[in-house]
C-alpha cells in the first residue's frame, strides 16, 4: 500500500479531501491511502519519510520550497496540489486522484 500526506494550513479541509480521495482511489482499485496534517507537522513527517508522497495544498504553497527541500533530503516527492484539484466535489476529488496517480505510475 502507498501512503500520501496532504499538508495544509490547519489540516481541516485537507482531512476531508484525504478521506474522499482515499475512498475514490479504493473504489477505482488503487491501494493508496491519504492522510492530512498542518504545515509545521508536515515538515517533520517529510523528514521522517513515513509517507511515499507529500502533497502541498494551495493555501500552503508559500511553504513549498521549504517542504520540497525536506523531501529532497529524505528522498520523497513533494508536489503542489493545483487549486482545481482541491475542491471536495467529485470533479476535484478525481483531479486530486490523478495528481497522485501520476506520482505512482505502477498503481
Amino acid at each position: 500500500m502507498k501512503k500520501a500526506l496532504i499538508i495544509c494550513a490547519g489540516g481541516m479541509s485537507s482531512s476531508l479531501m484525504a478521506k474522499k480521495t482515499t475512498e475514490f482511489l479504493k473504489k477505482e482499485g488503487h491501494d493508496i491511502e491519504l492522510e492530512a496534517t498542518g504545515a509545521n507537522e508536515g515538515q517533520k513527517l517529510i523528514e521522517k519519510g513515513d509517507f511515499d508522497l507529500f502533497l502541498v495544498s494551495p493555501q500552503t504553497k508559500m511553504y513549498y520550497k521549504r517542504l520540497k527541500d525536506a523531501g529532497d533530503r529524505s528522498g520523497k516527492p513533494v508536489v503542489n496540489i493545483p487549486p482545481q484539484a482541491y475542491v471536495p466535489i467529485p470533479m476535484g476529488i478525481e483531479k486530486l486522484a490523478n495528481v497522485i496517480l501520476q506520482e505512482f505510475p505502477d498503481e
